[in-house]
């Protein structure tokens, strides 16, 4: 049942290779001509469909009855760029804020000029906090740092603004419940501190969400009748927006669903939401050739042509990521869209290519547009299909590359825009943009 998530979540892994940057800081700017020398107007790239994002935002604001968002936009964006997404979506009035797990990230929304709140998902220690704390940056609490507040508030003559993590059965971060309340009280009555938000995370097992449920429910009801003040709480995110309507609260968490990704096969069919999608992953294609009968492709001859056949071939190979058994058999395979048909990827993925399967006539030519994937149901199916034969090679999908990233028709980087600009002039509309 796990399995959109699963892979979902790994490519949201593997996808910050795409846009073949790390996470930069305000001011950092590309100048070398030697580096922009070296893309090619062959050169796979990432697009990130702006108009699909704030439609799905709407959507989710639709669900929820206009709750605020928080936007979960961890793990550089799920591959966009955590900047790149936010400075989207910082114009939505549906947003509230964004929530990231590194401190990094939360760093470069700033440096980035995001001004919205930013919640600080992920760990640090005293020096991380008072450096996210002078960046606006929130934290998310759950252990005793009172003290370490109080030191902080007094540097900086005000009060530190968090939000409390409890842990009413997922087990990973948070105070658990049974503890909950005197951290909570603690922390509520020093003059250092500002509770802005209470939060929890669901294991998504529908018997136990609802004892989940009831703990905090019960912890939250507790404490604000002694008069303590816990913010916005939250605890629905892209899962519990389909199962879970009763956990909306005063504010949702979603991730994957601004992405335009069900975190379930089965939530695509309720009716719920239309969700769109975000990003997606092309390629120009290279070399179109006629293989005769008897004819191989592929290390090890690995494809044989059982009559004439067109094939074509791609950039992409496994040293940028795209999985090494990606070319399995036709009904197994992965499949590429050109000139809006499905190809099936055959022979085997190397290192820099891939060769897909045109058909009986010569329906595709060189410069044409190949979507690998666009980050919905195909991009779930192609890995998935890929990792039935390679379950123990998973590095693949976690370095997928490509040179550069577009929305709305404008790249992030310099380099980008460049290797885009090349690409226009070389090939015409072969290089698909988002429309504004």
């Amino acid at each position: 049942m796990k399995s959109s998530r699963r892979f979902f979540l790994e490519a949201g892994l593997a996808l910050p290779a795409l846009f073949d940057v790390s996470p930069t800081f305000a001011g950092t700017v590309q100048t070398s001509e030697a580096a922009t020398a070296k893309d090619s107007s062959f050169d796979p790239w990432v697009e990130i469909h702006r108009e699909n994002l704030c439609h799905n935002v709407q959507e989710i604001s639709r669900r929820t009855a206009s709750r605020p968002i928080l936007a979960v936009i961890k793990n550089n964006g799920y591959g966009m760029g955590v900047a790149n997404v936010a400075q989207i979506l910082e114009s939505q009035q549906e947003i509230f804020g964004f929530a990231v797990v590194k401190l990094h990230e939360a760093i470069s929304l700033r440096d980035a000029g995001i001004r919205k709140p930013i919640l600080l998902l992920g760990p640090f220690d005293e020096r991380n906090l008072e450096d996210s704390v002078a960046r606006r940056i929130i934290p998310m609490i759950y252990t005793p740092l009172g003290p370490t507040l109080d030191k902080i508030a007094a540097k900086t003559q005000k009060s530190v603004p968090l939000h409390i993590c409890i842990d009413t059965g997922i087990g990973r971060v948070g105070v658990p419940y049974q503890d909950a309340p005197p951290l909570i009280r603690d922390l509520a009555g020093r003059k250092s501190v500002q509770i802005q938000g209470t939060m929890m995370t669901f294991t998504e097992d529908p018997d136990f969400d609802k004892e989940q449920l009831r703990r905090f429910h019960e912890i939250c009801a507790s404490l604000e009748k002694e008069g303590i003040a816990l913010g916005k709480k939250h605890a629905a995110s892209s899962f519990s927006l389909f199962e879970h309507p009763e956990a909306f609260l005063d504010m949702v968490r979603p991730g994957m669903a601004i992405y335009g990704i069900y975190s379930e096969n089965e939530f695509r069919h309720m009716a719920i939401m239309e969700l769109r999608t975000a990003i997606s992953l092309k390629a120009r294609i290279v070399y179109v050739k006629k293989l005769r009968k008897g004819d191989s492709a592929g290390y090890n001859r690995a494809y044989l042509a059982k009559e004439d056949v067109w094939v074509a071939t791609l950039p992409v190979g496994h040293a940028d990521g795209w999985p090494r058994n990606a070319a399995l058999a036709h009904d197994k395979g992965a499949k590429v869209r050109i000139n809006g048909d499905l190809f099936p990827v055959i022979a085997s993925v190397s290192a820099s290519h891939c060769i897909v399967e045109v058909g009986r006539e010569e329906r595709v030519r060189i410069g044409d547009t190949a979507i690998l994937f666009r980050i919905r149901r195909r991009l779930a199916r192609n890995l998935r299909r890929a990792e039935r034969a390679r379950r123990d090679d998973r590095r693949t999908r976690t370095r997928i590359g490509a040179r550069c990233v577009e929305h709305c028709g404008t790249c992030t980087s310099q380099r980008g825009r460049r290797a885009l600009s090349r690409a226009r002039r070389n090939a015409g509309a072969a290089v698909a943009v988002s429309a504004p």
